[in-house]
């Protein structure tokens, strides 16, 4: 395959990626200071696998992905503590880290959870900035942040991904606006180090030779586009220096597909049960759609029991259900999701788990209307604006469906869960560090 001759251009853009180290674990042992240097992961929902892990933990040869029954020996004889997901506090920290960045950083991105672009174009020396806002969440938050700074978002990226890989050496903080210090790191990362590049593509990638982040960089961008996508030729400019990823999305590419799925903390037999568990599901896809402003013309349901029960009927189905007109109103998904369980549900089956998944987005204003088409709810925009402030303030689920129950029994387990130490007095009278 033919390579480009890399042309490196003048930087006028500055980005920042702000990451915290090990997030969920961090945020534990900031609680438990005692815990700092012993091996600490927190499990996914219902306690089912690794989702964090800290150094001592990966020391251990702990991975991502693990189940977590494996490690209850190790955790009996205390060699290992692990906590269940305290989403609650997780959230309440990332508030506080991301209020810290919005005073230091001219404008800010927040990209997920433990995430932050920061606009630093203009600074004199993002350097020096990078690591007095590393200094800066150490003493006020307690937590250690790796800091990567370049001139494209997926550069930063990579630069983040530098700052964390070598602790020591950087002291977390990584500038890639030098195109030798650019070239260098390009030539040692694997392409699947490189953000947007999955397991899948990673494979597709390797298939015609290119296997480090360098590689893809000095790629054919026509080839690239023609054998991939679009997406993939931008990313390999991005190596290069020059921005394609606009500063105010949150990934190269706004999101195609989004799902809300869980396994139950029981198993569910009624279906007034699954409907509270699936009406639960659709108003967190919803928000979620709302957030990326776009507009759904599809939903699909699922439901279905576990593999590996032995004392149930094994069954698994789903319905799709086509939205009348392209919509983020909660009532409207809740309708077809709902509708789609009914049509699915059979008596009998244990079920352990059950989905909503969202498709074929629209952006919001770029759609006509339909003149002999259903005429979406009048107000609609509105109110759903409202209910997201309210939950945005006061919390998840404060303001929601009268059909979306609160802690229903199909409420994931979470048998190690940490108090909540910043979200409720309960919770705060319970620590009594």
């Amino acid at each position: 395959m033919g390579f480009a001759q890399p042309r490196w251009p003048v930087a006028r853009v500055t980005i920042a990626l702000i990451d915290c180290n090990a997030f969920y674990c961090s945020v534990e042992v900031l609680f438990q200071p005692w815990l700092r240097d012993r091996p600490v992961v927190v499990a996914s929902s219902n306690d089912g696998c690794v989702v964090s892990r800290n150094d001592p933990a990966k020391a251990l040869g702990i991975k991502m992905g693990q189940p977590v029954f494996e490690l209850r020996d190790q955790m009996a004889r205390n060699e290992v503590k692990i906590f269940s997901s305290n989403f609650e506090l997780y959230q309440s920290v990332s508030n506080r880290v991301m209020a810290v960045l919005d005073e230091l950083a001219p404008r800010i991105f927040v990209y997920s959870v433990d995430e932050s672009f920061a606009d630093l174009t203009g600074i004199a020396d993002p350097e020096a900035w990078g690591r007095h806002a590393r200094d800066e969440i150490q003493t006020r938050l307690g937590l250690g942040v790796g800091v990567g700074i370049a001139p494209t978002k997926t550069l930063a990226k990579l630069a983040n991904w530098a700052a964390k890989r070598w602790k020591a050496k950087s002291e977390c903080v990584v500038d890639l606006r030098d195109p030798v210090r650019q070239e260098k790191l390009l030539r040692y990362a694997k392409v699947g180090e490189v953000w947007g590049i999955g397991p899948r593509l990673n494979a597709r990638l390797a298939d015609i030779g290119i296997n480090s982040a360098w590689q893809l960089a000095t790629a054919d961008p026509k080839l690239l586009r023609r054998q991939f996508n679009v997406n993939v030729e931008r990313t390999a400019r991005e190596l290069l220096g020059l921005p394609c990823f606009p500063f105010v999305d949150g990934s190269p590419d706004r999101k195609q597909m989004i799902a809300c799925t869980r396994s139950f903390g029981g198993r569910i037999l009624s279906l007034d049960l699954l409907e509270g568990a699936v009406a639960t599901f659709t108003g967190n896809v919803a928000a979620k759609l709302r957030q990326q402003s776009s507009l759904a013309n599809c939903l699909q349901v699922f439901a279905r029991s576990s593999p590996f029960d032995t004392t149930g009927e094994h069954y698994s189905a789903s319905r799709i259900v086509a939205m009348p007109y392209p919509t983020d109103d909660t009532r409207d998904l809740t309708n077809a999701a709902l509708s789609g369980l009914r049509a699915l549900f059979r008596a009998g089956p244990r079920y352990a788990k059950a989905g909503v998944i969202l498709s074929q987005f629209v952006e919001r204003g770029s759609i006509t209307d339909d003149l002999f088409a259903p005429k979406p709810r009048p107000n609609s925009e509105q109110l759903m604006r409202v209910m997201d402030a309210i939950n945005a303030k006061q919390g998840r689920g404060t303001l929601r469906l009268a059909c979306d129950p609160v802690g229903g029994s199909w409420s994931m387990r979470r048998e190690l869960l940490s108090p909540a130490y910043t979200t409720s007095w309960m919770g705060l009278q319970q620590a009594k560090c």
